[in-house]
This record gives structure tokens, C-alpha cells and sequence, in this order.
């Protein structure tokens, strides 16, 4: 898991679109700060709730300059849905090649209900070098980050 002061890993992936128009993180850094929200799957109540709480946050984020990202290795199909079941205006990412999962190591397992190699709860904020200047990993997938403090994370970075 990069930590503060890491170079944060570059990775491409999908947007969450039925479009599957190509996401490269380098594209969208230099315009000040990147938050990367992994989740580990959409339309489950920990990451509706985490993703509707960033949600409510958005245009402190945009005032702050900051680009919001989801990210889970759900299809961009499923994520398409999934912003729009919950009125997500912010971009979801496709990880379903789970490249991104694994730079970050945030791979893990929830056996009981069948899920594989999703990606655990997390979220790091990039300045625009891609320098991590927050990272929060949950100790388990269902706990959800401390959304004031992302913010000031954002605000100063």
C-alpha cells in the first residue's frame, strides 16, 4: 500500500460507462489534487453509503480543485448503474483487469458472499506530481474513511 510521500502508482483502467471510455490516472493529474475512492463493490450498503457520503462532499472537493474518483473492479456497466441508481456525479472507474487493485495491493477475499480479488476499502489523495499526501486503508472492508479529514487532506495538498 503506498504511503504518505510515495510516488502514488499510475495505472489505466475504464470508466464506469457503458461507453468503456479509457481512464489513464496520468491524464488527470496536474489539475490539482486526485482523490482515489477504492471500493469494494457497487450496490452494497457499506459502498453505496461511503460512495453517497462522497457525494454529499462533492463540491467541497471541486472547490478545493480536486477530481473525485471511485474505484472497484466492478464492470463499467455495473458502475453506470450504480451512479445512477444513487445520483453520482463524480466518475467511477473500471478495475476489472484489477490492475490498479493490485498496484495499490489492496486485493482482498470475502468468501461468504462469493467475492474474489475486489479491491478493500481505500482512499489516497495525489497532489498534481501524483505524491500521496493521504492514504487510509479500512482494517475492515466495511468501516468507511473519515470524510473530514479526506477533505482537509484535500485542501492541502
Amino acid at each position: 500500500m503506498p504511503t504518505e510521500g510515495d510516488t502514488a502508482p499510475s495505472f489505466t483502467a475504464t470508466r464506469g460507462t457503458s461507453d468503456h471510455e479509457p481512464f489513464d490516472l496520468d491524464d488527470v493529474l496536474g489539475d490539482g489534487p486526485v482523490v482515489l475512492a477504492f471500493f469494494p463493490g457497487a450496490f452494497t450498503p457499506p459502498c453505496s453509503n461511503e460512495m453517497v457520503a462522497l457525494q454529499a462532499h462533492l463540491d467541497d472537493f471541486e472547490d478545493a480543485g480536486a477530481t473525485l474518483l471511485g474505484v472497484s473492479a466492478d464492470s463499467p456497466f455495473s458502475q453506470g448503474a450504480f451512479r445512477e441508481e444513487h445520483g453520482l456525479e463524480f466518475d467511477l472507474v473500471s478495475d476489472m483487469a484489477r490492475e490498479a487493485i493490485s498496484a495499490y495491493d489492496l486485493e482482498i477475499d470475502i468468501g461468504d458472499i462469493g467475492l474474489h480479488g475486489i479491491a478493500n476499502r481505500a482512499v489516497y489523495v495525489l497532489d498534481d506530481e501524483g505524491t500521496v499526501t493521504f492514504a487510509w486503508e479500512a482494517d475492515d472492508p466495511t468501516n468507511e474513511p473519515d470524510y473530514e479529514a479526506v477533505l482537509a487532506a484535500v485542501e492541502s495538498a
